[in-house]
């Protein structure tokens, strides 16, 4: 991997909005070894694969081809390609097409499609077709008026002559004012456009896609004015083939300028002569000095240079530079934070089992006389409570099957990001595989919520499925339906198309509805699970708490332990959905995953030890708020982060971030309340049944 030629770029310094790359792919090309038969040496991918935040997947047909064929290949996994991103081969005078992605801002949140404003357009314009998941991320991938030729430079060449009206001229300077960015895709690779850095010279870092214009004022004048980017310097780098002579695409860059173009004679369309501009007279554009204004009545003229340049980046690498991460150390000095925490609680945990329960079982099963078995102490008085079922026990079964649901979703989809089926190459891939999962999960929310639901004694199993089924995804789904009105309401492409709207409630309906319904019945066919030891007729009475021990406080103290492990990571979740930069490193992510797996289970295990201990065994639904209460701390930083490092003004675009962090953290509550709740259903089973009782 040559990285001496590629200068560590930055990804996005501050939020540029990454022109979700790129034109159809080929079919998967099924881990073909491509590089083997094209005499390149084989290369070992890095394992954790690039990854674009809300990015969505291959079919769920080409993962299984991909897997199947991922065994197959095991022992000599040299170099193999993921499943739908072959390279393409470009042999000279290939002709090249650029695409167009929406316009993205991080000032607004909300994408529009790349014609909505008066830019040049191609005769007919042709929609690619889009995954769930671009459609879910309103990207509108179309064909555009840019055609290169492999290997040819060109220069100046003329697109379009737009005349600008009012309407025009309004939106233009709308978009101009909100920072909106153009994104356009070659080759499935995003638009960049290269900054040197200030520490280093001739380091670059990258921001995805190039701004529409830009404000400023004339030498001595008051007035800001709105200039457009109208001339697009394009630079194209290729990785060449010795042997074949062909090329593979391995960067798309490029360098806006405003230009006020001035032409000889009669303006005719493309061979029209420009004065400014002009490849014969050494007349080529390198700066802004004459900018275009947008003003009402004038014409605006769009034109383009494109160069091509040989690189010795190999195609295997090309995203590297998209992706390089210059903040490792951030990313460890987090896992090693929080496994701080882990090791705190882990020593906690260990102490109570052994001291305790160990000290206490022995003690208590020998004892011989009457009188001794009356001092038992704390969570030995118990036993004849701890397993009574709690009130809104139904509830309780609808959120723990929701949580295993979740739980479920995240832990595959993780597995398949870490294995790199999940790469910022593959648009969309993220959120497909996500949906798609938590749809097939559906059987798993089932059988453990129809599981708990015997265990309580209850009987209309059918009752508890629909409300599992209905509950998380119907709030979800109202929420998602007033957002989504709110961008309808803005003409944002971001806004679900009602078709892509319909297919996700057959996903819901069609699929997740009966596979809850399959597995409850599954679950309830199950013999009772038995409880350690027999529950009381008659409710004791709990005495009288300490101050600490106060549901609410406890509760509130529970949630901030797993929360703390996982928070620095969160930043950079954050930062890759909402300013726009690539998330890819999972490997980091699926660590951070597991402490937070280990930080539920043992604080819960903990709190619920010393509520046993003070003899208060309502311990069912504490368990699971206890960890669960970990989702208000995220939505408080969520909150946090908006105020800090966000420069959202548009009310609306403010609903949607806090709409959209809501959801997330209901999302997080079921997830962590879950690890939460069956910590401690095990942990009471165990100490209870290793207690004789007479």
């Amino acid at each position: 991997m040559s990285h001496h030629h590629s200068p560590p770029h930055l990804v996005a310094r501050r939020s540029e909005k990454a022109p979700s790359s790129s034109p159809r792919r080929p079919p998967p090309a099924c881990c073909s070894l491509p590089n083997r038969a094209r005499g390149e040496k084989p290369r070992a991918r890095r394992p954790a694969a690039p990854f674009r935040p809300a990015a969505m997947a291959p079919p769920a047909w080409a993962v299984a081809l991909a897997a199947l064929c991922l065994a197959a290949l095991a022992p000599p996994a040299a170099g193999f390609y993921l499943p739908g991103v072959a390279p393409n081969d470009f042999e000279k005078k290939d002709p090249l097409l650029v695409k167009v992605n929406k316009l993205t801002s991080i000032k607004t949140q909300l994408p529009y499609s790349y014609y909505s404003l008066p830019f040049c357009k191609p005769d007919t314009i042709v929609d690619s077709a889009e995954n769930l998941g671009e459609v879910l991320r309103g990207d509108r991938i179309e064909n555009s008026p840019y055609t290169f030729v492999m290997r040819e430079p060109q220069m100046c060449q003329i697109v379009c002559k737009i005349s600008v009206g009012e309407k025009e001229a309004k939106l233009l300077k709308e978009k101009i004012e909100d920072e909106y960015r153009v994104n356009m895709i070659l080759d499935n690779l995003p638009l960049v456009v290269p900054i040197q850095r200030m520490d280093q010279e001739d380091a670059y870092f990258y921001q995805l896609g190039f701004h529409v214009g830009a404000k400023g004022k004339y030498l001595g004048g008051k007035d800001e004015k709105y200039f457009i980017h109208n001339h697009l310097s394009f630079i194209v780098k290729y990785h060449r083939d010795e042997q074949r002579d062909v090329s593979r695409i391995v960067a798309f860059e490029v360098k806006p300028y405003s230009v006020k173009h001035e032409y000889e004679g009669q303006w005719n369309d493309k061979k029209t002569h420009l004065t400014t501009c002009d490849p014969h007279a050494q007349r080529v554009i390198t700066s802004s000095e004459s900018p275009q204004e947008v003003e009402v009545g004038k014409d605006i003229i769009f034109t383009y240079d494109v160069d091509f340049k040989e690189s010795n980046i190999k195609w295997a690498s090309r995203w590297d530079s998209y992706l390089l991460m210059t903040d490792d150390q951030i990313h460890w000095f987090s896992i090693v934070n929080s496994l701080m925490i882990v090791l705190f609680l882990s020593g906690m945990v260990a102490m109570i089992m052994l001291r305790t329960l160990y000290r206490d079982i022995s003690k208590y099963n020998q004892l011989e006389t009457q009188e001794e078995a009356q001092e038992e102490t704390g969570w030995k008085l118990v036993h004849g409570d701890v397993f009574r079922p709690p009130s809104n026990s139904d509830l309780l079964c609808v959120y723990v099957g929701t949580g295993v649901q979740f739980f479920g979703m995240l832990l595959l989809t993780m597995v398949f990001a870490v294995l790199g089926f999940l790469s910022p190459s593959n648009r969309g891939g993220l959120m497909t595989a996500m949906l798609l999962l938590w749809v097939f999960m559906g059987l798993l929310a089932g059988y453990s919520s129809s599981r708990l639901y015997k265990l309580f004694k209850g009987s209309e199993w059918k009752n508890v499925a629909l409300r599992t089924a209905f509950t998380f995804p119907g709030s979800v789904f109202a929420i998602f339906f007033f957002l989504n009105a709110l961008i309808w309401g803005q003409k944002s492409s971001g806004a679900v198309p009602f078709t892509t709207m319909f297919a996700l409630v057959l996903l819901w309906f069609g699929i997740s509805v009966p596979l809850v319904f399959v597995g409850s019945f599954l679950g309830f066919k199950k013999p009772t699970i038995e409880d350690p030891v027999k529950t009381n007729k008659i409710p004791r009475q709990i005495p009288e708490q300490a101050w600490y021990m106060n549901p609410i406080f406890s509760i509130l103290i529970g949630g901030i332990l797993p929360f703390g492990a996982v928070f620095i990571e969160l930043f950079f979740i954050l930062t890759s959905i909402w300013l726009q930069q690539f998330y890819y490193i999972f490997g980091f992510l699926f660590l951070v995953f597991l402490i937070l797996i280990v930080t539920c289970a043992e604080i819960s295990i903990v709190l619920c030890y010393f509520q046993l201990c003070s003899e208060d065994y309502l311990w069912w639904w504490r368990s699971y708020l206890t960890s669960g209460s970990s989702a208000l701390y995220l939505f408080l930083y969520a909150t946090f982060y908006f105020f800090t490092k966000l420069e959202i003004t548009k009310f609306v675009s403010a609903v949607l971030y806090f709409g959209y962090m809501l959801i997330a953290s209901y999302a997080f509550f079921a997830l962590t309340g879950t690890i939460g709740f069956y910590a401690c259903f095990l942990f009471t089973r165990l100490i209870y049944s290793s207690v004789k009782i007479e």
